[in-house]
């Protein structure tokens, strides 16, 4: 196959379109700076899916639970490795994806007799100081985007487009953590709703793929009924924590504290 190269980009396509449709399902991830630090919050059906990697470095993750608890745990040792060996400073999330994980899921996409990760990653990096937050985002083709304020994941570009949009519309920078749960969920439920219409239009000839997301009642109600059946996932990175880890997942307890009341009367 790699004497003839348009059979090999034909392989690669058909690879991408088999990838793009692992993630249909998929559950999106939101991740953006309030005013301590970084939530990140996604809906899960119980398999965890944000982590933490270092002191100041957090991931969430769609796609193959094996496949993400791989690639986690490579970052993990690269992470720990690289601060023993030079200094926790030197555990960056730029360094982590560029010289790390990046090429790892860059080689697997491309070699095409092997199975790729059905994996997408975000990686969040808490700044030393409020606005230095970093975010990056790496695609299962080993591709990467890096920016500030927020970043997502969800089943195709379209859909982070839409729910980036959103946040942005919004307005993420220096929120409390109580609206800045609100904020994320309603991203969120744009994303999954995007998600389900596109899936929809797919399987209905001449469907629409979508309409414009309702107002942030409707969205709060499509979180209402989506947390019945599965479970809210969140976790931050808080500036304000002592010690040099600030990682900590938040609890069903304080997650049930923190949501908007017209998500309250639904359980997590």
């Amino acid at each position: 196959m790699y004497e003839e190269p348009y059979k090999w980009v034909e392989a690669v396509g058909n690879r991408r379109h088999y990838l793009d449709e692992q993630f249909t399902q998929g559950s999106p991830v939101v991740a953006l700076a309030y005013d301590a630090g970084i939530l990140m919050l996604t809906v899960s059906k119980g398999t965890p899916k944000l982590y933490e990697i270092y002191d100041r470095l957090a991931l969430g993750g769609m796609g193959h639970p094996a496949d993400l608890e791989k690639l986690r745990f490579s970052l993990l040792e690269m992470a720990h490795v690289e601060g023993f060996n030079r200094s926790p400073s030197d555990v960056t999330g730029s360094r982590m994806v560029k010289y790390g994980i990046a090429p790892v899921i860059k080689q697997a996409f491309e070699e095409v007799f092997k199975a790729p990760f059905i994996v997408k990653i975000l990686l969040a990096e808490l700044g030393q100081k409020p606005g230095k937050d970093i975010f990056l985002v790496i695609n299962y083709d080993g591709t990467f985007e890096e920016g500030p304020h927020c970043a997502v994941l969800a089943a195709s570009k379209s859909v982070e487009q839409d729910m980036l949009a959103y946040l942005r519309k919004s307005g993420t920078m220096q929120l409390p953590l109580d609206q800045a749960v609100g904020t994320a969920l309603q991203a969120w439920a744009v994303g999954d709703r995007s998600q389900r219409n596109a899936l929809a239009a797919e399987n209905v000839e001449g469907a629409a793929a979508g309409s414009p997301p309702p107002d942030a009642a409707g969205l709060y109600a499509y979180v209402r009924e989506a947390v019945a059946e599965k479970t809210l996932e969140g976790a931050v990175l808080d500036r304000t924590q002592p010690g040099s880890s600030k990682y900590r997942a938040l609890t069903a307890e304080e997650l049930g504290r923190l949501l908007p009341q017209d998500i309250k009367k639904s359980s997590l």
